[in-house]
């Protein structure tokens, strides 16, 4: 009976312990990994939406991995254990742009990640200089493709390096209109805009949260927005797909898991998420940084990763750009 007595004993200790571990276990926080610097916009729009699903999910802890373009923090999720508690941004850059553009990759942006959802997008913008605008008596698109076309080789444009947004929006740009431009490359965007500003280059492809105050105070005129629709942000710059049909290329990111993460778990995440994005202060909070919240299904988001995989993928072959 004693022994009896021991055995029922150690066995309810034993069960009381995994009780205890599983508790422990689903209150483990989630972290997810930015795979960018703190303080820029997709690590102030993943903080946000971390507190906003405390209450949803308990704790989720924000993991800044920057480097190499954004490749170091999107392996790191690549390669986590698929349960849920590590997730991690999925960017224009990492999941579309970066395969193609380095030559070397140490994860499969179309196979090594469980899409959860879009969270914003942020419309690019084509810039001119005011006065430079006003000289050449550019006021839409179809001004700036037929001054170019007029002038043969007298136009550039300056951007934030090889492969980046502005240059492959400004190679898209040209092949799509059948103009030349030269392109300058400098050294991030901010020298490329402050070219721009002092008249060194003639047009840029901007991210519109980096150019809009210039183009308030009167610097830079926007001529035309790059999202297949107006942007509720500049609401009276029509799109260049008005002139050049189809013409899309903004910037976007969402959320992601590692693949074989289970499905009710990615479902939770989505639901959690989507009514974070949904909620009326995120969308007032996210229109502060020009950004507009996209909420949408696991599906949807990967198969819109899929398409831009394939775009982008034209793009960055027809620039010839290459990082080894």
């Amino acid at each position: 009976m004693k022994t009896r007595h021991f055995l029922l004993t150690l066995l309810a200790g034993a069960a009381t312990l995994a009780a205890g571990h599983a508790a422990a276990q689903q209150q483990r926080p989630i972290r997810l990994v930015v795979p960018y610097a703190a303080g820029g916009p997709i690590d102030v729009t993943a903080r946000m939406l971390a507190e906003r699903v405390k209450d949803t999910l308990g704790p989720v802890i924000i993991d800044n991995k920057p480097g190499a373009g954004g490749n170091i923090g999107a392996d790191i999720v690549a390669k986590a254990p698929p349960d849920g508690l590590t997730i991690g941004i999925a960017a224009t850059a990492t999941n579309a742009v970066n395969p193609w553009l380095y030559s070397k990759i140490p994860f499969n942006a179309a196979t090594d990640f469980a899409p959860i959802t879009q969270m914003v997008r942020v419309p690019n913008v084509l810039v001119m200089n005011a006065e430079t605008a006003q000289r050449l008596h550019i006021e839409t698109v179809a001004d700036l493709i037929r001054y170019a076309k007029a002038n043969p080789a007298k136009l550039n444009y300056g951007s934030g390096g090889n492969g980046s947004a502005g240059h492959l929006a400004g190679e898209l740009f040209k092949k799509e209109a059948g103009i030349f431009a030269l392109h300058i490359p400098y050294n991030g965007g901010n020298p490329a805009q402050l070219a721009l500003i002092s008249g060194q280059v003639d047009f840029n492809f901007d991210n519109l949260a980096t150019a809009a105050p210039n183009i308030r105070s009167g610097k830079l005129k926007a001529i035309a927005v790059t999202t297949l629709q107006r942007s509720n942000s500049l609401p009276e710059v029509p799109p260049v797909a008005d002139t050049l049909k189809g013409f899309s290329i903004d910037t976007w990111w969402g959320l992601v898991a590692p693949a074989g993460t289970p499905h009710d778990v990615v479902v939770k995440l989505n639901q959690a998420f989507v009514a974070a994005l949904n909620a009326p202060e995120t969308k007032t909070r996210f229109a502060s940084l020009l950004a507009e919240p996209v909420g949408n299904s696991p599906e949807q988001f990967g198969s819109f990763m899929k398409s831009e995989l394939a775009k982008y993928e034209k793009v960055v072959k027809a620039t010839g750009a290459k990082v080894d």
